[in-house]
């Protein structure tokens, strides 16, 4: 039996992990009230008590506005903590499983982001994740694994899905940026393949969100069509697309997030459903959650 602890135990992703679990693991999921992962020596502590053989930070700053405000709070939970834990699994001899995000990249290519490509983020969510995965890299060296990914949603916390219908239920028409492209994820698919990394030991810098692309028109458009034959909705409404421009935010979301699930998806044997497919049976269930 292998001892895995999961950070941001109550997050979308940390809810994922917990109940998509293998048997021969046992998971301790934390969350900031058990532990703060931007004070070393409690990291140091809590690592020394509890024993893991692995951990999974799944903990992260995701405000993705508030950052440009709450600049010091997001270098010590996404910078600061990484590194804390990376420390402390070098010490221990742990793996640590670091997940980081598609904002590191500037959002300015045409094609999708191989695992190499240069990172450059706009804004300062992007930024913190990017230093804490270089902060990851340097310390824990070709033992690293960082698995990056894009538009994350679940049935468990909040979420772009969530917003969406509950809007679409209060409103007759919605605006909906239809210039930003990227890949929507089910939080129970990352979750998988990321003990699919634990499982085969794989190490290195990693892409993972469903197949496909969307914008958050798309998305949009697609929560509405799946949501009405599930009764989540009562009927359909008007959705417009709008540009970034009309709709302008503090952080700076980058227009093109498609990354490169290929080398990943060879490493870890298995493949990403389409993300409508997974949209799909997250949103059944929400169904059954509502019954």
């Amino acid at each position: 039996m292998k001892k895995v602890l999961i950070t941001g135990g109550n997050g979308q992703l940390g809810y994922e992990l917990q109940r998509s679990v293998a048997d021969g693991y046992e998971c301790i999921a934390t969350d900031v009230a058990d532990l703060d992962i931007t004070d070393a020596n409690a990291v140091n502590n809590y690592v020394a008590e509890t024993r893991p053989d692995i951990i999974i930070n799944s903990a992260a700053y995701t405000a993705v506005d508030k950052a440009e405000e709450e600049k010091e709070l997001a270098i010590a939970i996404n910078t600061t903590g990484a590194a804390n834990l990376a420390n402390a699994c070098k010490e221990n001899d742990i793996r640590l499983m670091q997940v980081s995000t598609d904002f590191v990249f500037d959002g300015k290519a045409h094609s999708p982001y191989p695992v190499d490509a240069a990172t450059e983020p706009d804004g300062y969510y992007g930024l913190t994740k990017r230093d804490g995965d270089v902060q990851v890299l340097n310390i824990l060296g070709d033992q690293a694994f960082i698995i990056r990914t894009s538009w994350l949603y679940s049935a468990h916390g909040n979420n772009f899905v969530k917003t969406m219908l509950k809007l679409m239920q209060e409103r007759d028409t919605l605006g909906i940026i239809a210039d930003q492209i990227g890949t929507p994820t089910w939080a129970n698919s990352l979750a998988r393949a990321i003990w699919r990394a634990v499982e085969i030991n794989l190490t290195g810098i990693h892409h993972w969100s469903d197949a496909g692309v969307a914008s958050w028109y798309d998305f949009a458009y697609a929560i509405m069509e799946e949501a009405i034959p599930l009764g989540l909705l009562d009927k359909a409404i008007e959705i417009n697309p709008i540009t970034t421009a009309d709709y302008p935010t503090p952080a700076t979301r980058p227009c093109y997030s498609v990354m490169d699930k290929t080398t990943t998806w060879q490493a870890l044997g298995i493949k990403s459903e389409h993300w409508r497919v997974a949209l799909r049976q997250m949103m059944s269930e929400l169904k059954q959650q509502s019954v």
